[in-house]
């Protein structure tokens, strides 16, 4: 195994890329090569996955269609947004970090010692979602997993060159096979015109079903072979917004069943984002066992994580609300003036811009115009969002509740209306 290869049922995986976001409007290949030009040009294949990219150099081993370990391994815990894995691989140890979908670490450590203390560091960070570890390690509440089970090969996530030229040879060779299969395909229709019919009447129907079974099987063998995969359509995210009122009603009830108090325990935030409502709490002279006696009977359920011997978060996913399509048909330069003229109304400061996002399904890739708004209020998230009932494509991502200043912090997006 080289320095950032590993190898998974004798097929080899590239670690240890240089991970980065990919920015709103800026596709894959064009921001990976901006990023390795600007650093000193030795990065020539990029891979892209889940609006991110990584970076490779074409030495070390790595080369042109090598898929990428870290995209397996956030395929295989796809359920959490942020995790921090450790897995024994042959010649030492890999470790994945990913924080809210976007990969920190993705590296191979030789020493155990090197990679435990990397581990131990990466662990200090508050919200990780879950942990994987070998069991020798006695991470708490880590469980153990084998790389063979989590790298599956179904990612299809490979290195590519960043080079723009040999792109363009790549597209010009599969030009020409095109060419060769259309001429093919020409030439049996022209032979099967001028060729006689097979009379349908003589065709044994046993036969005809047995060939039938035969060909179906065998394209079942070529898809495996060749990894054959459907593309999903792509599903703009205005397509499937979650209801407004239910959406803050579910986070303000959420935050609230977090929000009880537990003696020796102070609150100092809670938050409501996509899919979790969180809240941490610092000792002042309760213990960690009556935390938990209190806590395990006030909220049952809850994902607890010890951040420190004096910090806790608690953690409750939250229910599915019905979702409908909208969107806005104003453009954002329209839906930021309306919006900053509520906000000045009311005499309440608002970070209001808009941006481009992007959406892809690994071969299409579609753009579309949001803006978002971050605002500070002493208003409860229902009423603060009927601010926003003459809009259309509204979503809050996020709400949070600051014990120290008493007050809610929002963050709202609003989908405008497409060119």
């Amino acid at each position: 195994m080289a320095n950032n290869i590993i190898s998974v049922r004798r097929k080899k995986y590239a670690t240890g890329l240089f991970w980065q976001p990919v920015v709103g409007g800026v596709g894959g290949r064009i921001g990976a090569r901006r990023l390795a030009h600007s650093i000193d040009g030795k990065y020539s294949l990029y891979v892209e996955y889940n609006q991110m990219f990584g970076l490779a150099p074409s030495r070390s081993g790595y080369r042109a269609g090598m898929p990428s370990a870290a995209a397996e391994v956030v395929e295989a815990f796809a359920e959490h947004s942020s995790f921090l894995a450790a897995f024994i691989v042959d010649g030492g140890y890999y470790i994945v970090a990913v924080r809210n979908g976007i990969v920190l670490q993705d590296k191979i450590y030789v020493s155990e010692l090197a990679a435990r203390k990397e581990y131990a560091s990466l662990a200090e960070m508050p919200d990780w979602g879950a942990f994987v570890a070998p069991s020798a390690w006695g991470v708490p509440r880590a469980i153990e997993r084998n790389i063979d089970d989590v790298i599956t090969g179904h990612s299809h996530t490979a290195l590519r060159s960043i080079s723009l030229s040999q792109s363009i040879v790549l597209s010009l060779v599969l030009l020409v096979v095109f060419l060769v299969l259309v001429g093919s395909v020409f030439r049996t229709s022209v032979l099967e015109t001028i060729s006689p019919k097979v009379q349908v009447s003589k065709i044994d129907p046993e036969l005809a079903a047995e060939y039938k079974r035969q060909i179906e099987e065998k394209n079942k063998e070529l898809d495996v072979e060749f990894k054959i995969d459907k593309v999903k359509p792509l599903i703009m995210p205005y397509d499937v917004l979650p209801d407004v009122t239910a959406r803050a009603e579910v986070c303000y009830q959420a935050m609230g069943f977090l929000m009880q108090p537990i003696a020796g325990w102070n609150q100092t935030s809670v938050r409501c984002d996509e899919g979790h409502a969180t809240v941490q709490l610092r000792r002042s002279f309760g213990t960690l066992g009556d935390f938990y006696a209190i806590a395990t009977e006030l909220m049952p359920g809850a994902f607890v994580q010890e951040l420190s011997d004096d910090l806790v978060s608690v953690r409750v996913a939250l229910p599915k609300v019905e979702t409908i399509a909208s969107i806005d048909e104003r453009d954002t330069d329209t839906i930021i003036r309306d919006v900053t003229t509520i906000f000045q109304g009311m005499n309440t400061i608002a970070d209001i811009h808009a941006v481009t996002d992007t959406v892809t399904n690994g071969v299409d890739t579609a753009y579309f115009d949001i803006v978002e708004i971050a605002a500070s209020s002493k208003l409860v998230p229902m009423q603060f969002m009927q601010m926003f009932e003459n809009f259309g494509g509204v979503y809050l991502t996020a709400c949070d509740w600051n014990a120290t200043s008493r007050t809610w912090n929002y963050e709202v997006i609003i989908y405008a209306k497409q060119n």
